[in-house]
């Protein structure tokens, strides 16, 4: 039977039975990547989905995930959301404590985890856990606990009544009511502890439909790579659900670690990512020119000239004069075409980059080698996409045109309001916290600042609790400064500093590959990257670049003193969210020492 297509699993469903013996799901098996058919994903969806039915879970139930990426996640996800429970992903980079409060903030009756490491992280605190009944692993391990058993042996459970249960399984996706909860994603509560966002079957389907009619060139003929964490609502929005509904082939990546060496095995016509990737996709070219022949560097430096030339007639459908055209051919045969493939984009038709801003240079530099590169906004609270770039309509520096049946409105105080189908219900049993966000009218509050210009297109300025007063009273906008600075080919990271402060400062991450070869190459022996960071002519060489990436902002906002860091930020060492975005305040905390002596003279 077809579904009306008001849920996920009823499109999810609907796929299995046009694409059938096709492949769904690739992934990671033993070094090499397994296909999955869309009959053998609908049977397992079907066959957890019963097996869930048949331990207590009920339509309304929250049924938790700790795990990182897998297609057992996806089948997890499908077959929760399939029998009318709601789904909520944790992070599987979390805690066993930020576990723990999910679960009974929540009040999740049952608990997937992907192996031992996951359950060790949940048993230590079973004492804490208060309404969890259940505890189901996808890996198959050992254990005396009753109330934790496995995926295989669910699955078994539930194939056991398929023949009783399976019209019952599809009243189950056919009695999906729209708005009801689908699932809860947690904040990354960079602010207090995290809120369950609930976010519905309506808010879901409405994202997906508007995503699409923003990209429609998409379709059954592509071929995906899943980067983003399932549990983020990028990456399970348009990541998972946009790709479902076109029926395109999804290669799950291994981790975000193994991103490049995955995108040359799958050769992908579809990515979405954050800002990192891209980030260090193009660093890993600059080193690499940089590792060449002089005539190398020479045909690329040309090559590059042509491409930041030609870019803004590529973006916006505008014909070439002539002599550019011709120019571009060949920077494209001799130079962009290699790098595609040597990057394993090849085939790629877009990328989507969301969750974070990225710097115009790396922005321009990407759409001009022909990887057209799409910038989007959004929140978890709004499902999350509210803007886009397009084929159609395109602006550098923007996140592109509102997405269809999408209003934004900018506030007195220049912050960005949004209203549509896709925001999200409230935060789950937060009355107070959700009244906050909306204004009297029923606009939902994004807590950030911009403005839209006159092709519709909208920029965002900053975070409006990011932005930096100094001592002087002057807004500082953090981000532009750190973008423009991790652009360079020797600075892998950068925190720009100054909140109450007379002059603004940075900690600054060395691209250490590069920064080592440049060492050597200047005959600056060194044991250790810390001791190499401490070395007067690093310290000088850095300045030198700091400055002259500087020099086009204005006098308020340039970097008086710096601090190399020996180490690079990271979600482990707790500076970075589990989205790579940079926890300020935890930042400001943990190096207060070092930012203090930045302004001791």
């Amino acid at each position: 039977m077809g579904f009306n297509e008001k849920s996920i699993p009823a499109i999810f469903y609907n796929r299995a039975e046009k694409y059938r013996y096709e492949p769904f799901l690739r992934y990671k098996e033993n070094g090499s990547y397994k296909d999955m058919t869309w009959l053998d994903a609908q049977r397992k969806v079907r066959a957890l989905g019963l097996g869930l039915v048949s331990l207590g879970i009920k339509p309304g139930d929250m049924v938790a995930i700790f795990s990182e990426n897998s297609w057992e996640w996806i089948i997890a996800d499908l077959a929760i959301m399939s029998i009318g429970a709601a789904d909520v992903p944790i992070y599987a980079t979390n805690s066993g404590e930020e576990a723990a409060y999910i679960i009974n903030d929540s009040k999740a009756k049952a608990l997937f985890v992907s192996d031992r490491d996951h359950l060790d992280r949940i048993l230590h605190l079973e004492t804490k856990l208060k309404g969890l009944k259940n505890i189901i692993t996808f890996d198959d391990l050992d254990t005396d606990e009753k109330y934790v058993t496995n995926l295989g042996k669910l699955l078994e459970m539930g194939d056991d009544t398929r023949d009783t249960g399976g019209s019952d399984f599809e009243n189950m996706i056919d009695s999906i009511d729209p708005s009801n909860i689908a699932t809860l994603i947690y904040t990354s509560g960079t602010t207090g502890p995290p809120k369950g966002v609930m976010l519905t079957h309506a808010n879901f389907v409405s994202n997906v439909m508007q995503c699409y009619a923003t990209h429609p060139i998409i379709g059954h003929s592509d071929s995906s790579l899943l980067i983003l964490p399932l549990s983020h609502s990028f990456g399970r929005t348009v990541g998972l659900y946009l790709m479902t509904h076109i029926g395109a082939q999804i290669s799950l990546a291994e981790n975000f670690s193994t991103v490049l060496q995955n995108l040359k095995e799958t050769r992908p016509t579809l990515i979405a990512s954050v800002p990192r990737l891209f980030e260090k996709a193009y660093s890993g070219i600059l080193s690499q020119v940089e590792a060449s022949p002089q005539f190398r560097k020479k045909i690329f430096s040309w090559a590059r000239d042509v491409a930041l030339r030609a870019v803004d007639y590529i973006v916006h459908n505008n014909k070439m004069p002539r002599v550019l055209e011709l120019q571009y051919n060949a920077a494209d045969r001799l130079v962009f075409s290699k790098i595609r493939s040597a990057m394993g984009l090849d085939r790629i038709k877009v990328a989507i980059n969301g969750g974070g801003p990225l710097a115009v240079d790396i922005d321009r530099f990407f759409n001009g080698i022909g990887v057209p590169l799409h910038n989007g906004y959004g929140l978890t609270e709004t499902s999350p996409v509210t803007n886009v770039n397009t084929f159609e309509v395109f602006e550098f520096g923007s996140v592109g045109p509102h997405v269809p049946d999408t209003k934004i409105r900018i506030a007195e105080d220049g912050e960005i309001l949004v209203k549509g189908p896709q925001v999200m219900k409230g935060y789950y049993n937060q009355l107070e916290a959700t009244k906050s966000v909306f204004t009297e009218d029923g606009w939902f509050m994004t807590g950030d600042i911009g403005f839209v210009d006159e092709k519709a297109c909208l920029h965002i300025t900053d975070r409006k609790k990011d932005i930096i007063i100094t001592a002087g009273g002057k807004n500082i906008s953090p981000q532009n400064l750190e973008n423009a600075l991790i652009t360079d080919q020797y600075i892998e990271q950068a925190v720009v500093i100054g909140e109450g402060k007379k002059f603004l400062s940075a900690l600054i991450v060395p691209n250490f590959t590069d920064l080592r070869e440049y060492a050597r190459q200047k005959g600056i022996s060194f044991a250790e990257d810390e001791e190499l960071i401490k070395k007067p002519e690093i310290i000088d060489f850095y300045d030198e670049r700091i400055k002259s990436i500087m020099k086009n902002f204005a006098r308020v906002e340039q970097i008086r003193k710096f601090t190399l860091m020996p180490k690079e930020f990271s979600q482990q060492t707790g500076e970075l969210t589990p989205t790579l975005k940079l926890k300020r305040k935890i930042i400001n905390e943990k190096y207060a020492d070092i930012i203090e002596a930045m302004y001791k003279e």
